[in-house]
């Protein structure tokens, strides 16, 4: 089993488990490339890949800047189709492979201030739907995983980068809060912890027949089912109890 990170010695505790460690960043081809080569050089073939790299992008779609729309897909579309891209020709030839790509309960439904996030996400159910039917006549299986909130410092990393701007401060003040308090109340009643998704992750690697979809959080099954039954309008309304509407 091989850990990856862009910076190894964050993973370094994993050794101690057995696990190998690669330097590798999402957002270098060279490095990408790098690390599948050195994995196919002691094993012939990636035999299952987990695509876990992302991270949140919260804010008013206006005030966010070109270069944070361009990393936020960098990092969670366009190196997750690389890796993809990297790890096939090898696991068509020894005809089996999995891939699990890590998505989220964003990937299917939005709340105010996360365009970018939400959109990364709806791409990578997307693109493993497709993938899915592509790869299946050569023996590779590719699931997806829908975590709900996670007791992780991802809220911390979305807000970080929320921009200051006079028309929308009260907006983006109110979804950097709700981003840092969504961990209280019922919703965070219903989070998880890391070894919930790794659960999940190692089914959808292990087992013979993998399930297309795997969500993870009591959380995550309610937001889900809640929003296929609200009809669109009604959704903004309840978001309207949520956020407050830029307006004029």
């Amino acid at each position: 089993m091989y850990a990856t990170a862009r910076r190894p010695e964050s993973i370094a505790d994993l050794e101690a488990d057995g696990c190998r460690t690669l330097q590798l960043d999402v957002n270098d081809d060279a490095s990408m490339t790098a690390a599948v080569r050195a994995v196919e050089a002691a094993h012939g073939a990636v035999g299952a890949l987990v695509n876990n790299a992302g991270y949140g992008q919260e804010g008013a779609f206006e005030d966010t800047s070109m270069d944070e729309v361009r990393r936020q897909f960098e990092t969670n579309v366009f190196g997750l189709v690389r890796m993809c891209q990297l790890v096939l020709p090898k696991m068509r030839e020894q005809r089996s492979g999995r891939i699990v790509n890590v998505s989220s309960v964003g990937g299917k439904v939005t709340f105010p201030g996360g365009a970018f996030y939400h959109a990364t996400k709806h791409a990578v159910e997307a693109l493993s739907d497709v993938l899915r039917f592509e790869v299946a006549g050569f023996g590779i299986k590719v699931s997806i995983v829908e975590p709900g909130l996670i007791k992780t410092a991802f809220g911390d990393t979305a807000t970080a980068s929320i921009a200051a701007s006079s028309v929308y401060s009260d907006f983006n003040a109110a979804v950097a809060k709700r981003v840092e308090g969504a961990y209280e109340g019922l919703m965070g009643r219903m989070a998880a912890g890391p070894e919930s998704v790794a659960k999940a992750i190692e089914h959808a690697v292990a087992s013979r027949r993998p399930r297309t979809r795997y969500r993870v959080t009591a959380g995550a099954r309610v937001v889900l089912t809640s929003r296929k039954l609200l009809p669109d309008r009604a959704y903004v309304l309840m978001m309207r109890t949520q956020f407050p509407q830029p307006k004029a």
